[in-house]
């Protein structure tokens, strides 16, 4: 990054940044991208990824520009992500943006999708436009931690969120756990959760809290799919996570349908228009490490957001699954109740898990906190 003006680029990236937020419960599987046109220093046109299928941030800005009766000519477009070089839903990005002919393209991050990873940027430099990378990049990169996850591993980013007391108990020794927090909390739970291309939770969850888990309390044009890990197929047909099932798919994940009952069952999800797919590891429990890797390379699935049980959630830490901690936690103290994880002890503590802390941020009177793997 070596641009003439570094606090009027970062000023325009900000803004370009800020369009890629638009597109935050929009773009899946895609990567939420904003794009900034500036010529003779005055914004011309500025656009973010629309739902699948439909325009790129780049093209959004171009038409927005056109429609307001200004040529991008000579213009210095700020984009987040590497402009795409291939043909998916849409035509290559990079073939816009050379047809408008900027002075300049000023690049956040530089796309990790194999089908790209420099190559919008070579062929841009290569007709003769200048090219810039690096500016806000870490910002960039933090608004796609998903997507940049599944080209890169193989495997979606997966959030775990717990509601908690201070003492870090999620519900009464009867199970209660509505409503540990309050409604801004809540509402904070239901952003991250439409941010997500799935919300997966156990069937012992569906059993004792009967969700809906669909987004409710944020506006969104989509709802994620619903996955539910349940080894023995024991989820009833009139869950209530079933309903609204025009707006979103919902997938049941067990470990091996063997008996009549579980055959039953599983012939009557699928006629209702349930997946029912069987993921077995070798304790006859579902193999969690294989589920994820399907989510992102069969599904194509970015994020997924988990709310479940300690017990689900025990799993997904013992065995590496899980990359974010999404910890909400009520002033209070419960005393005796259910905790948050099954885990064994530890025997000594540098045996330890390590997490970093991303954020913190208040939910009066709730606060949330924010932790990523060491």
């Amino acid at each position: 990054m070596n641009s003439g003006n570094l606090q009027t680029d970062q000023h325009w990236m900000s803004e370009a940044l800020a369009e890629a937020h638009q597109a935050l419960y929009l773009a899946n599987p895609n990567p939420r991208v904003g794009c900034l046109i500036v010529k003779n220093g005055q914004e011309i046109g500025r656009g973010h990824t629309q739902a699948v299928g439909g325009p790129h941030a780049e093209v959004q800005a171009l038409a927005d520009a056109r429609s307001k009766g200004f040529d991008p000519t000579d213009s210095v477009i700020y984009v987040t992500l590497e402009p795409c070089n291939h043909t998916g839903r849409t035509p290559p990005c990079v073939d816009a943006l050379i047809a408008a002919k900027p002075r300049k393209v000023l690049v956040a991050m530089i796309d990790p999708n194999p089908l790209v990873a420099g190559k919008g940027l070579e062929r841009l430099q290569a007709a003769g436009i200048a090219v810039e990378t690096g500016l806000l990049g870490a910002e960039a990169a933090a608004l796609n931690r998903g997507f940049i996850s599944r080209m890169t591993r193989g495997l979606p980013w997966v959030r775990l969120k717990i509601a908690a007391t201070l003492d870090g108990k999620t519900a009464l020794p009867n199970g209660t756990s509505q409503w540990i927090t309050g409604q801004l909390a809540r509402a904070d739970g239901h952003h991250w959760r439409a941010q997500a291309c799935a919300v997966l939770t156990g069937g012992g969850t569906v059993k004792e809290d009967n969700p809906s888990l669909n987004v409710r309390d944020v506006i969104t044009q989509r709802q994620p799919w619903k996955v539910i890990v349940d080894s023995k197929l024991e989820t009833l047909l009139d869950a209530k996570l079933f309903e609204g099932m025009d707006q979103s798919g919902v997938m049941i994940v067990c470990a091996r349908l063997q008996s009549p009952e579980q055959l039953t069952n599983a012939k009557a999800f699928r006629e209702r228009g349930v997946e029912v797919i069987e993921m077995p590891n070798a304790h006859g429990k579902v193999d969690l490490a294989k589920l994820f890797a399907y989510l992102a390379q069969e599904r194509h699935m970015n994020e997924i957001h988990v709310e479940a049980g300690a017990k689900l959630n025990g799993s997904l830490l013992r065995e590496d699954c899980v990359d974010e901690l999404l910890l909400y936690y009520a002033p209070f103290f419960m005393g005796e109740g259910l905790g948050m994880t099954s885990l064994s002890a530890l025997n000594a503590l540098q045996d330890r898990l390590t997490w970093d802390l991303i954020d913190q941020a208040t939910f009066d009177p709730d606060i949330r906190l924010r932790y990523q793997k060491t």
